[in-house]
């Protein structure tokens, strides 16, 4: 290896990890929760809740790698970066984000929360192996407050998901989707 930019590891296996595991798990939840209204009659629920737990559990373990590993600094969006969108400065290519990624990734962890947490709650309406149902912890209208913010946090991330794939294609960013499926900046045999 000749010790370039294209061959030092952009993203780390666990890393790399999470992100395939929440695609999957999103794609799992986006399905469940969308196929039945299209028309397709299957035992959802399970599936759905059960992927929402391993999802709030993927996310609490990239939040240890965030916090404890790497830390969150490479994620806040800093001066150089306004700087840069405003066209007074060059975008540092020693850094790893640029301003709309980190935008990005903030928009979509809003989305996630909202997600997590109002399905969370919605948890208190089915029987699980833990818990009994108990419905009676909100009033009709605090469910449909419920309701309605998991449902629009749901349809954001459709968005939000769709933008990512787009965008992930541009021959522009080849690079940055080598990186997140082998490590590095760069296909085998090819340059950047």
């Amino acid at each position: 290896m000749s010790g370039s930019a294209a061959d030092e590891i952009r993203h780390k296996w666990p890393d790399r990890v999470f992100h395939w595991a929440m695609a999957a798990l999103v794609l799992v939840l986006l399905g469940t929760a969308f196929l039945p209204i299209l028309g397709l009659r299957f035992d959802w629920v399970p599936i759905h809740w059960i992927s929402g737990v391993l999802l709030t559990a993927a996310i609490l373990f990239h939040l240890y790698r965030a916090f404890l590993v790497h830390g969150v600094r490479s994620m806040l969006p800093s001066g150089a970066d306004l700087r840069t969108a405003l066209g007074r400065a060059r975008r540092d290519e020693t850094a790893k984000y640029d301003l709309n990624q980190k935008l990005y990734h903030w928009s979509v962890a809003a989305v996630i929360l909202v997600l997590v947490v109002s399905g969370g709650i919605m948890m208190a309406k089915i029987d699980t192996p833990l818990w009994r149902r108990d419905p009676s912890i909100l009033s009709d209208g605090g469910w449909g407050l419920v309701y309605v913010c998991h449902g629009a946090a749901s349809l954001l991330l459709i968005f939000f998901f769709i933008l990512h794939v787009y965008f992930a294609f541009l021959p522009e960013h080849r690079r940055l989707l080598a990186a997140m499926v082998l490590g590095r900046n760069t296909w085998p045999g090819r340059g950047t």
